[in-house]
């Protein structure tokens, strides 16, 4: 593992070509200041990226094998993610690993009930991970954020709330 850890007994195998492509697209993205939203996978491997790392399997987050539940995100006060969406919100969830230590210049901005980090962020520029899947669910404020974001990006991401 990138982060140096031993896999652990519930921890498939990697995949380490997708890990090193997905890697490299997210250092491309932050070196190039564009707006960035990393989802599920995409916010685990922001975090690593960033020489963070992961609690390598997670229970409760997964209604079964193969089907996604929900549950609950509260934001964090003064982030962008809680500017986006300031209420708690319930989020499709499908996942076995999340962020453990937060990644160099990450900040948390949202929790589960039980703790998990659910989203995270850069202050600077506008790059965000969410743990769940924005696109599967009703709430369109985060997918809304990133395209104006983009819109407003020449290659240098705009500040939070742009």
């Amino acid at each position: 593992m990138r982060y140096g850890a031993e896999p652990g007994p519930r921890t498939g195998p990697p995949c380490r070509a997708r890990d090193a492509w997905e890697l490299a697209l997210i250092e491309a993205a932050l070196a190039a200041r564009l707006p960035l939203l990393g989802i599920c996978r995409g916010m685990q491997l922001l975090n690593v990226a960033l020489g963070g790392t992961l609690v390598q399997h997670l229970d409760g987050h997964a209604e079964a094998v193969g089907a996604f539940g929900e549950h609950t995100v509260k934001p964090v006060p003064g982030t962008r993610y809680a500017a986006a969406v300031p209420e708690e919100t319930t989020v499709p969830t499908y996942h076995h690993q999340a962020v453990d230590l937060l990644g160099e210049g990450l900040v948390a901005s949202a929790y589960a009930a039980d703790g998990t980090v659910e989203a995270v962020e850069l202050p600077e520029g506008w790059v965000l991970g969410v743990q769940w899947h924005p696109e599967m669910g009703e709430d369109v404020q985060v997918m809304r954020e990133l395209v104006r974001a983009a819109a407003g990006s020449s290659g240098t991401a705009g500040s939070p709330g742009t």
